[in-house]
């Protein structure tokens, strides 16, 4: 019996860990609910609207929802180590569902787990946590649960568990030794905004299930801060190989609530299972409720050993060592284009890295299982576009732990070094290993270092990434090599720099002629950037030249190298330029500007650079013309939509492509003097400027 109780236990208390359910803001939500039965009064039908938004305050529908599934109607899967678990139908269905329960049934299911016909639930249901429910909200909840919802006759399906884990009356015992099924009891030395944060946080949000530590029997140490052992309470946990931080002595009250309203602040972006927790539950709370449980958090004393939230040093610099070192090459190689030399992030896109919880972490498990597995950002209707970071896994565990030792180094608050074993040990936990078939394999930056003239290379390369910046005289807009040829020219169908030297001298007909690479090179200068050429015997020429040779690696002149080029699109498909507005105002715009004019960082830099406009690349760029830009959309654009390594790139139709491209390219840009002496022997293509 014994071994039964701890047995079970455990795995109620694993279940549990799966879950999280946060309290947020906006009022009460307007959404329709289709009463079930009978007219009822308007007494009932703002009890059931009432009990919708109890169903947000408890997250009921990310559990009880399977993928693509009816809502509340049970079905999603929940492997375990002892087998799959199942979630219920809770709809009023008189069969499958929850249709005959009475009050005082449902009452006792929700505070002590046990159903209907008197078998226990496993803790994988929070009732723990919703014992603590008002009496009114119990009401409210069931009856939306019984009137707000359609029945659905979708059988439960039975749990898939070994034995002994298939057998329940071990919870019998772990009740009887771990649940106070008691309500909420306010703080009379507390206000009401406190006591309200306070009841949201301990019950209906259960948010201890993730982020409060687990006893010898997988119980949570302390189911409130009141308790024997409260500073114990939320004071995080490790949970399936994500680190639920701790939300003791939290953000400002403002940064909190903003949080759980969208999925990010000024800080952070949440991710794993916290992402659901938002979408479904939080960002549905009245601001006056996540105010409440803002106020809350805010309110515990840091927990035991905590670390804390490094506080700002002022204006984010970049890092002096960003080009010395492996970590900070490669930094710039795969996280510049989101996160910036300066870690800052863009606002409401990519989170900053300075005072970042998850960078800062010493349980660096999130961290760890983002770089390896990827993730995206909540869905709210705050912010209802979803980014994605990729997955990382096709970089080697010492590369990893290279790169985030240095952005921990710099920006996480000088937190423990992370080994190339800690992440071999999370990557075959998560079964992480390479996520894509690409063939295409980048070149790393870091290997510069070993180079005989590895400074002269780093130099080309930074020539490449601040072009602007760096050579002003030669830039007439706001765009850098980059801009283009993503990555450094190291992202596979970006135009990549690999093994491109290998073709020069080449001929070009552009030019009717056998031309240089310092010749190709002085043509973006003039062509694209809208500049002025480069001597030819100058130290920045000799430098890209030099990044250049060193991408060649071994390959021939004549080598297929895939990825290289911008791929192609199928030229016969006819453009559409009012939906290419259309494409340009959902996918680009957040980027590039409503007016195509780009986006800048506070002081000026440019962030992302202008698709048209005096700033932008002129008439003789490549970009200009419209198949050519239709290929790099098609494989680029917009960054951040999936979790294609290695910036999320691409996934809009080609259609959509050739689109945009048609509206973008034709809009007002530099022209280019030159042009009268382009394409003097061969027939100009069909979609150039001029």
């Amino acid at each position: 019996m014994k071994i039964s109780y701890l047995v079970m236990s455990i795995f109620g208390a694993y279940l549990c860990w799966g879950y999280n359910a946060q309290a947020t803001e906006a009022a009460i939500p307007n959404t329709h609910i289709t009463v079930q039965g009978p007219m009822i009064s308007e007494k009932e039908a703002a009890l059931i609207k009432r009990g919708e938004y109890v169903a947000h305050l408890g997250d009921c529908i990310a559990c009880h929802t399977a993928d693509k599934g009816a809502a509340m109607a049970g079905g999603r899967e929940f492997p375990t180590p002892f087998g799959k678990v199942y979630s219920t139908n809770i709809t009023p269905d008189t069969q499958a569902g929850i249709g005959k329960y009475s009050f005082a049934q449902f009452d006792r299911a929700m505070r002590k787990g046990v159903t209907a016909d008197g078998h226990n639930l496993y803790p994988a249901m929070p009732y723990p946590s919703y014992a603590k429910m008002s009496e009114d909200d119990m009401r409210a909840l069931y009856a939306y649960l019984q009137q707000g919802l359609a029945p659905i006759n979708q059988p439960n399906q039975p749990s898939e568990m070994r034995w002994p884990f298939s057998m329940r009356w071990g919870l019998t015992f772990w009740n009887a030794a771990f649940l106070d099924a008691e309500s909420f009891k306010p703080d009379t030395t507390k206000d009401a905004v406190w006591n309200r944060g306070a009841y949201l946080v301990q019950g209906l949000g259960h948010c201890g299930a993730c982020h409060t530590p687990r006893g010898i029997a997988f119980q949570e140490k302390a189911m409130s801060d009141a308790d024997s052992h409260g500073n114990r309470y939320l004071a995080g946990e490790t949970v399936e190989a994500w680190h639920a931080r701790s939300l003791r002595n939290l953000w400002e009250v403002e940064d909190t609530a903003y949080l759980l309203k969208t999925g990010k602040n000024r800080f952070t972006t949440v991710s794993g299972n916290m992402a659901e927790v938002i979408h479904h539950s939080t960002q549905h709370f009245t601001d006056a409720d996540r105010t409440a449980i803002a106020t809350y958090l805010k309110s515990l004393p840091p927990g035991e050993n905590e670390q804390p939230i490094p506080e700002s040093t002022g204006a984010a610099t970049v890092p002096t060592d960003l080009y010395t070192t492996r970590g900070g090459l490669g930094y710039v190689q795969f996280c510049v284009a989101c996160h910036r030399q300066d870690g800052l992030g863009v606002k409401d896109m990519f989170p900053p890295l300075m005072q970042n919880p998850t960078l800062n972490s010493a349980d660096p498990s999130t961290l760890l299982h983002i770089m390896l597995t990827g993730g995206k950002t909540a869905e709210t209707a705050a912010h209802p576009r979803v980014y994605a970071m990729p997955a990382f896994a096709r970089l080697s565990d010492q590369e990893l732990a290279e790169i985030l030792n240095f952005v921990r180094a710099i920006w996480g608050h000088h937190a423990e070094p992370i080994t190339a074993s800690q992440i071999k040990k999370m990557r075959a936990h998560l079964n992480s290993n390479i996520t894509d078939a690409a063939l295409f394999d980048t070149p790393r930056l870091a290997d510069m270092l070993t180079s005989p003239n590895a400074g002269q290379l780093i130099q080309g390369m930074r020539l490449h990434l601040e072009t602007r910046a760096l050579l002003p005289q030669n830039v007439g807009s706001s765009l850098n090599c980059t801009s283009c040829h993503l990555n450094v020219g190291t992202v596979a169908d970006a135009s990549p720099f690999l093994g491109v030297s290998a073709v020069f001298p080449g001929y070009a007909a552009r030019s009717g002629r056998i031309i240089t690479l310092e010749e190709r090179i002085n043509g973006c200068f003039e062509r694209s950037m809208n500049g002025k050429p480069l001597p030819m015997d100058s130290e920045s020429m000799k430098a890209m030249v030099a990044y250049f040779d060193w991408m060649k690696k071994d390959i021939r002149s004549q080598d297929k190298i895939a990825g290289r080029g911008v791929g192609k699109v199928d030229m016969s498909l006819k453009p559409n330029v009012e939906n290419g507005r259309q494409v340009y105002a959902t996918q680009c715009e957040v980027c590039h500007g409503n007016d195509g004019q780009g986006s800048r960082q506070a002081e000026g830099r440019v962030i992302y650079p202008p698709l048209w406009g005096d700033d932008s690349f002129n008439i003789g760029a490549g970009m200009a013309r419209t198949y050519t830009a239709a290929a790099f959309v098609l494989s680029n654009m917009p960054v951040g939509f999936h979790q294609k390594f290695p910036l999320g790139q691409g996934g809009i139709s080609e259609q959509d492509a050739v689109d945009v491209a048609a509206y973008f390219t034709h809009q007002p840009r530099p022209d280019f003097p030159g042009k009268t002496k382009d394409w003097p022997k061969d027939k100009k293509p069909m979609d150039a400027r001029y």
